[in-house]
């Protein structure tokens, strides 16, 4: 694995962990694509504190917040959001270990691109059909439960963590900048516990300091840098072009695995 490998890595899970697009198909499909080599545990974890330390870094002040009200305060409006999140993080979590792994039997190139094609198509179903009648101030446990529990499909190389969570939001009634954000924090201690988890394997592993270090800060800086440019595009446009990208990715990904053979 070269520095140059590994900062690319880091960059593509930087923008596609946040952006509803899938970042483990991408992840599959790069090796799959330009026969370079799989990033392996390591990189795994890696990848995972990078876009872990990205949404802490981005959201750092509103979880100092949180996690003072939901200690303090519960009723206020942060304490009850801090406690929502908490609520919609426990299937992800439990599912995530249980289904950890199985998960090599979705990394099949076919299935990531026919779950990229329905994905989108849900996707873009869901934000044309969603009805803007909720804030993030507004949700309730049911509501969060419901999000959470949408979680454990992303599982499947194509879903998307963030994808997922979207299309649920906004078939439930969200507005796409209160499930965006509400998906954000979701994801923070999910992508840390699923990297810290995952660090287990690595106590028998030799390491490259040089490509992990690359790939864990060029993961964080991007994904800084997805979640604001998310954020912002979310505040006037909706999730067509996501849409329409996962529809061509599926499609050119269908069609090189049959080519292939």
């Amino acid at each position: 694995m070269t520095i140059l490998q590994a900062i690319v890595y880091g960059a593509v899970q930087g923008i596609t962990e946040f952006l509803p697009v899938s970042s483990t198909a991408h992840l599959v499909l790069i090796p799959w694509l330009f026969n370079w080599p799989d990033p392996g545990v390591a990189f795994d974890v890696a990848l995972h504190l990078g876009t872990a330390a990205a949404v802490i870094i981005y959201f750092f002040k509103d979880w100092i917040r949180l996690i003072a009200a939901g200690l303090s305060n519960p009723k206020s409006d942060d304490g009850k959001l801090f406690w929502l999140i908490v609520i919609a993080t426990i299937p992800g979590a439990v599912f995530g270990v249980i289904l950890d792994k199985y998960m090599a039997n979705f990394r099949n190139a076919a299935l990531i691109g026919v779950m990229l094609i329905i994905m989108g198509i849900l996707l873009y179903y869901s934000d044309k059909k969603g009805f803007n009648e909720f804030e993030i101030k507004e949700l309730n446990a049911q509501k969060s439960l419901i999000l959470g529990i949408s979680q454990v499909f992303a599982i499947i190389p194509g879903v998307s963590r963030s994808g997922i969570t979207l299309t649920a939001g906004r078939f439930i009634g969200i507005t796409r900048e209160s499930i965006a954000k509400f998906t954000f924090l979701m994801s923070t201690p999910i992508i840390l516990g699923d990297g810290l988890y995952h660090a287990k394997d690595m106590i028998h592993t030799q390491i490259d300091k040089g490509s992990f270090f690359a790939a864990l800060v060029a993961a964080a800086v991007v994904g800084i840098l997805s979640i604001n440019f998310l954020l912002n595009y979310l505040k006037k446009k909706g999730f067509g072009v996501f849409a329409v990208y996962r529809f061509i990715l599926g499609a050119v990904v269908i069609a090189i695995f049959f080519v292939r053979g």
